[in-house]
């Protein structure tokens, strides 16, 4: 992938240098180009070959860092990025104000009012994109389940008894960001120890204010 970053004599050399490390984090395996009035060979931006949709399905910043694959280089501009983990659902109401105002941040979550579902998300700025992701193999018959090894494998490494392999996985990604207070607020969205007595039964008429997944 090409990024193409022009008008670069408006800003300092550290200006530059902050926001080419900040288009790594996004997507580190893009060649990015910085230019002066839109002057940039042809060569350099035409039949590249460089884009690889697979690659850029698979290997975007923030599944580089759910692998445990760091960039190095951004933490010198305040770039920071870590993962947040859970094995209990979000309560939706108080999920989506702490999901309010964060920067940039991608994966897969896991709504108390929606249990048997996983919610894809994705939010750069100020848009915020989420949806169905699939479904939790713990609600799917188990004559249902994949019969290779492999698949296996996989579903039971995430398994714990009781909750199946639900769970939240997202990456945040931000300058300057306070991990610390961040990961309090996202633990503080996670169902207590009340709630999750209460079960999915009572889950599910908790209020959502995120957008349906399928058609009422």
């Amino acid at each position: 992938m090409l990024v193409l970053n022009n008008k670069v004599d408006l800003i300092s050399e550290a200006q530059k240098e902050k926001l080419v490390a900040i288009l790594r984090s996004l997507n580190p395996r893009a060649r990015i180009v910085v230019s002066q009035f839109g002057q940039v060979p042809l060569s350099n931006i035409l039949n590249t070959g460089l884009f690889d949709f697979e690659q850029a399905a698979q290997a975007p910043g923030w599944l580089k860092e759910l692998r445990g694959e760091h960039t190095p280089e951004t933490e010198e501009y305040g770039i920071t990025s870590f993962v947040f983990r859970a094995r209990r659902p979000f309560h939706p109401t108080r999920f989506w104000q702490v999901m309010d105002g964060v920067v940039r941040s991608k994966g897969y979550f896991w709504l108390a009012s929606r249990p048997e579902f996983a919610g894809s998300w994705s939010q750069a700025g100020g848009i915020a994109r989420q949806a169905l992701g699939g479904v939790w193999w713990a609600s799917v018959p188990k004559e249902r389940w994949p019969e290779d090894a492999e698949s296996l494998k996989f579903i039971m490494s995430h398994w714990i008894d009781g909750i199946g392999d639900a769970r939240q996985e997202l990456v945040f990604i931000g300058m300057d960001m306070n991990e610390s207070k961040l990961r309090n607020r996202l633990d503080s969205a996670l169902l207590t120890d009340a709630e999750m007595a209460e079960g999915p039964q009572n889950w599910r008429h908790y209020p959502d204010p995120v957008e349906p997944w399928f058609e009422e």
